[in-house]
């Protein structure tokens, strides 16, 4: 087995049993923070930056790295602390998210390390809500702040969540409202994005932050005696997330013979074949690579004509 492959089907054992690895990096002091290790390309001497006009504070520069040239923020100061000094002294991690590549600058990188994700839980209530953490968990006693790295793109490069006029018919608009989507992401940043293109189609939608929460969600309405695969259109989530990874929520939906039927649809900021492969064997019935407004709403679109038996051009 190649290298390659070695480590797909290393990570595809971890995440399939609702763990994950992170790649733990320091900034300022001894507080270690973290990133998935799927997000992350590689991990560099920070290269000679280029200054950009008008841009965001916490964008030090561009810089020409392999066959292109990608932003570099700087982390520090996206999470607002004070700028990295003398940059060329420190490494800059390379990632992908939301189809976008960019660089972050950090004072240097300490170890990856495994995670349960039932080990990782939600920010602490008392941080407020303009916080830059996604979740945070500990490692033989010492605290580990896992960042919301959406949020920080989303402020350097807000994307543009609206449909794109003429996506949705008039027919759709007409019985959208009958419709229920269960939306589940931990990141507030992603979470409005989906929310955002949801309203515009006019579908009923219910919010929450994490995959135990959703389990438990679902199976308190069985226990109303609410069928799930009538109340809900689909469910939307994020894969990533505090308590309950979304491939563990979906495998958890497929084998449950009251919600078994209900349609899942993973949409992430990880792309690539592993989540092809991990979309198969948790049972997902699709897979989008976030974000883009269109794309969502097509799948949502799709399926409403599916049961209201809509012609694809309506």
């Amino acid at each position: 087995m190649s290298d390659s492959a070695g480590k797909l089907s290393r990570r595809a054992r971890l995440v399939g049993g609702n763990r994950m690895e992170l790649l733990l990096f320091r900034l300022r002091g001894k507080q270690l923070y973290g990133i998935n290790v799927f997000k992350v390309k590689e991990i560099i001497p920070c290269p000679p930056l280029t200054a950009i006009p008008n841009h965001n504070p916490i964008v030090r520069g561009v810089a020409h790295v392999r066959d292109g040239t990608i932003s570099i923020i700087d982390m520090g100061m996206a999470i607002r602390q004070p700028a990295m000094e003398n940059p060329r002294t420190h490494v800059v991690i390379i990632t992908e998210y939301n189809r976008r590549i960019q660089g972050f600058l950090v004072q240097a990188v300490d170890r990856i390390i495994n995670v349960d994700w039932a080990d990782v839980h939600p920010p602490p209530e008392g941080v407020g809500r303009n916080n830059y953490l996604s979740a945070v968990t500990e490692v033989k006693g010492e605290l580990i702040e896992i960042i919301d790295v959406e949020k920080i793109i989303d402020t350097v490069n807000p994307i543009e969540g609206r449909i794109s006029e003429g996506v949705i018919g008039e027919q759709i608009r007409a019985v959208a409202p009958r419709y229920h989507i269960l939306l589940v992401d931990d990141s507030s940043v992603a979470r409005h994005q989906v929310e955002r293109c949801l309203d515009e189609i006019g579908i009923q939608r219910t919010s929450l932050s994490n995959g135990k929460e959703a389990l438990e969600f679902l199976e308190n309405l069985i226990q109303e005696g609410i069928d799930i695969n009538q109340e809900f259109l689909m469910l939307i989530s994020d894969i990533e997330m505090p308590e309950m990874d979304g491939y563990t929520l979906t495998a958890k939906i497929k084998r449950h013979p009251q919600m078994q039927t209900l349609p899942v649809l993973l949409h992430s900021s990880l792309s690539g074949i592993f989540n092809e492969a991990m979309v198969k064997k948790v049972g997902a019935d699709y897979f989008l690579a976030k974000y883009d407004a269109d794309e969502l709403a097509n799948h949502v679109l799709d399926r409403i004509r599916q049961l209201e038996g809509i012609p694809q051009d309506a």
